[in-house]
């Protein structure tokens, strides 16, 4: 009895994460890594050239070289390290552990789900080890795209404060730079991650690379459309020298705007959200708590038989 109601949840966790993975693929997203980049500063663009990975270097690298020698592997690797950086995860062994971890996964779960078949029909093992190998290979990819669109909300949610208190401070007249490092220290332990990405930028510009060619990886790392917006403007305002702290103190009230305007329309969806939950859950029981009594009484009164006792 175990096996096959196992059997009917893993191939409604199937079917369930197939059409949604269908929804995803089908539905209009936004793609800011595709949108022309150029304007930012024409001759820092340079174009990202994939390096084949070598041999060697500890034991996650030789994992990542043998990943990459399969067919359709290093554009995998390259897909999945960029996820990793837009969900804020950028340690060095984040790649090989996030590519073993997935592999050791959907090793296991087709050897499981094997395992629990191997008395049953060709039907029925055919089902299960499809059923598996949609899961295991769409679950951690799933859960990856939930972490990228985590960040970037969180990312989203703290620009309109941080961009206006990085305009007060340009207003003092600190430089940009110094701006950007003093608000990245205030803003640490309230917005952690857009506090390490403005650290991050600084960092590298200190280090010696152009302004322009830092805001871009920013943009990159992100992927939202405000941050592209705010390193336009921040470039251009440099180039042409114009005055950065009234234009982000303009900006930052237009964010706060967006982002009143996606809580006004995140609570107009509330309620079509919880109609699903309302009927699949309240409703039942409400139906079993006013009903039941009733019907109760109606079988005990026709066991007991229609007229008065004798």
């Amino acid at each position: 009895m175990l096996i096959p109601a196992l059997f009917f949840v893993l191939m409604f966790a199937a079917l369930a994460a197939l059409l949604w993975s269908g929804f995803e693929l089908f539905r209009e997203q936004e793609d800011p890594l595709a949108d022309r980049l150029e304007e930012l500063h024409t001759h820092a663009m340079a174009t990202a050239v994939r390096t084949s990975r070598r041999r060697g270097g500890g034991m996650l690298n030789n994992v990542l070289y043998l990943i990459s020698l399969a067919p359709g592997g290093e554009g995998w690797l390259h897909d999945t390290e960029r996820e990793l950086a837009q969900a804020g995860v950028r340690r060095r062994q984040a790649l090989a552990l996030y590519a073993i971890f997935q592999i050791a996964f959907f090793l296991s779960l087709v050897g499981a789900m094997a395992f629990l078949q191997r008395n049953n029909e060709l039907t029925a093992r055919l089902g299960g080890m499809v059923s598996a190998l949609l899961l295991g290979w769409l679950l951690p990819q799933q859960v990856l795209h939930h972490l990228v669109r985590r960040y970037r909300r969180k990312l989203q949610d703290a620009l309109p404060d941080t961009v206006d208190l990085l305009g007060i401070v340009l207003g003092t007249g600190l430089a940009l730079d110094q701006s950007m490092l003093r608000v990245s220290e205030e803003m640490e332990y309230i917005y952690p991650e857009l506090a390490g990405e403005f650290s991050t930028v600084v960092m590298q510009v200190k280090a010696g690379q152009e302004r322009a060619k830092a805001f871009q990886q920013l943009v990159r790392r992100t992927g939202i459309e405000d941050i592209k917006s705010l390193a336009a403007m921040i470039v251009q305002s440099e180039r042409f020298g114009t005055s950065l702290s009234q234009a982000l103190k303009v900006y930052a009230d237009s964010l706060r705007t967006r982002r009143r305007l996606r809580a006004e329309t995140a609570v107009a969806k509330a309620g079509i959200k919880m109609l699903f939950p309302i009927v699949l859950f309240i409703l039942p029981a409400l139906f079993v708590i006013t009903l039941v009594p009733g019907v109760l009484t109606v079988l005990h009164d026709l066991r007991s038989g229609i007229g008065p006792p004798r």
